[in-house]
């Protein structure tokens, strides 16, 4: 059978007919008869991946309330225990709250103790949990489109979520203006008399719109190319809402062709035997790209892609 996806009724006709099963039905029919609803239904391959990101969500949103929990305790608890832990990062002081033991005699100290040990031991747990959900999105998204993990700044969760919205099937999205329309970065005209401008979309699926929000905060941090555009923009005098609005904007188009085209992703294989053949260390090679050592580290590991710094990097190993 051939199946559309349909959206619910409009809010005027459901005020004006009302709803109840045989209405909905009526109108889905309408719908589909009149060409409005022709968008074919998402993948089911997809129902995988939406699964394990829920739950990972759920893990690190839980993971943030668990860290937050055990700062404000922190804040009020002994003077003893405030002094000797207040100074510590978050994730060292999981690791030593793990490690305490609760002086039982004290009544105050002990059970304030007790409790930032419990939550600093399910920080961990949580923290595994979301690592371990992590890799396995991961490996479904590379089997789904490899190709878009090597996009600069998009990561396995964004990817997920980019998947999720497209729906598994490129075949849903028509072209790219309709992908962006459905992220919420089309630009929308927000003009009055003399003034031209346009507004950013509070429409469209909000999550997509999150992850390429992150996506374009990424870019704008750590992509040449990137820092030179919003640069230029600067200098015509357009505000920081409206860079960041044309710059998810081009993101999207540019996702848009990851989603719907096959996209060949250069193998990182040989990067590490190339360097270490060469003796040159992880740090050197990391001052050269003006990057994190561990940056480097994730690119060989292939755990975090990124295809202009391989091509880069390989290049460099070659020239070595």
């Amino acid at each position: 059978m051939d199946v559309r996806e349909v959206l619910r009724p409009d809010k005027t006709v459901r005020r004006k007919q009302g709803k109840s099963d045989p209405i909905d039905a009526y109108h889905a029919a309408r719908a589909v008869l009149s060409g409005r609803s022709t968008s074919a239904p998402k993948d089911e391959k997809i129902l995988g991946l939406r699964a394990l990101h829920t739950a990972r969500r759920s893990a690190v949103k839980a993971r943030t309330a668990t860290i937050h929990q055990i700062q404000q305790l922190l804040i009020t608890a002994p003077d003893g225990i405030r002094e000797k832990y207040r100074d510590l990062n978050n994730a060292r002081l999981v690791e030593t709250l793990a490690r305490c033991r609760p002086n039982r005699d004290d009544s105050v100290g002990g059970a304030v103790l007790r409790a930032m040990k419990d939550l600093a031991a399910r920080h961990a747990f949580l923290d595994e949990q979301a690592s371990d959900l992590e890799a396995d999105i991961t490996a479904i998204v590379r089997t789904l489109n490899p190709g878009l993990l090597g996009a600069h700044g998009v990561g396995p969760d964004t990817a997920a979520q980019l998947l999720i919205t497209a729906g598994g099937n490129p075949e849903r999205l028509s072209h790219e203006a309709s992908f962006a329309a459905l992220c919420g970065t089309a630009p929308v005209p927000a003009s009055s008399g003399k003034t031209n401008r346009y507004r950013l979309s509070r429409g469209g699926d909000r999550a997509a719109n999150s992850a390429l929000h992150r996506i374009a905060l990424v870019r704008m941090v750590s992509h040449a190319q990137t820092r030179g555009y919003v640069q230029r923009q600067r200098d015509k005098g357009r505000s920081s809402k409206e860079i960041l609005r044309r710059l998810k904007r081009a993101i999207a188009r540019e996702i848009f062709k990851y989603l719907t085209r096959t996209i060949t992703v250069p193998a990182i294989d040989d990067l590490r035997p190339m360097r270490q053949a060469k003796n040159i260390t992880l740090t050197s090679a990391a001052q050269h790209f003006g990057v994190w050592p561990a940056r480097i580290s994730t690119l060989e590991r292939g755990t975090r892609r990124d295809d202009d710094l391989a091509n880069a990097y390989r290049a460099r190993l070659t020239a070595a």
